[in-house]
């Protein structure tokens, strides 16, 4: 982006305009390193959560197919309650794979990239007021 950087016209105005972007500057390196770690978590969670996921998946449906091949009685009950509680851990898979899962790993990826464009932008700035400062007197 071109600044306006012909209208600063003191080297101190140039200082306090480092100043800040070197502010800047670290408070977005600071989030950059946040934000790589929770992708780089949410990389791994999200591979293990769609493991345990088809598990899960699977088990329900030899379960399922188990239950109706068994005669009433103690044992297709007992199947019964096992399927429903694999039931219940397909969904708490679920709800945590919208939160951890591959979705919310390319959120953090756009995040990060966002935070280096932010990053780049910041250096150029430095390196125009720097420029600019050098032709003042």
């Amino acid at each position: 982006m071109n600044y306006s950087f012909n209208k600063i016209t003191q080297k101190a105005d140039c200082d306090v305009l480092l100043t800040w972007a070197e502010k800047e500057k670290a408070d977005l390196a600071f989030k950059k390193t946040s934000v790589e770690r929770l992708t780089t978590n949410y990389s791994s969670t999200s591979v293990e959560i769609d493991a345990v996921l088809q598990g899960v998946l699977a088990e329900i449906t030899a379960v399922t197919t188990v239950i109706n091949v068994l005669p009433d009685g103690p044992t297709k009950e007992a199947e019964v309650k096992r399927k429903v509680r694999l039931e219940y851990k397909k969904f708490l898979l679920e709800n945590r794979k919208e939160s951890y899962g591959t979705v919310a790993l390319l959120e953090k990826e756009l995040d990060l990239e966002r935070i280096n464009k932010e990053l780049t932008e910041v250096d150029a700035f430095i390196t125009g007021v720097n420029a600019h400062k050098a032709t003042l007197p």
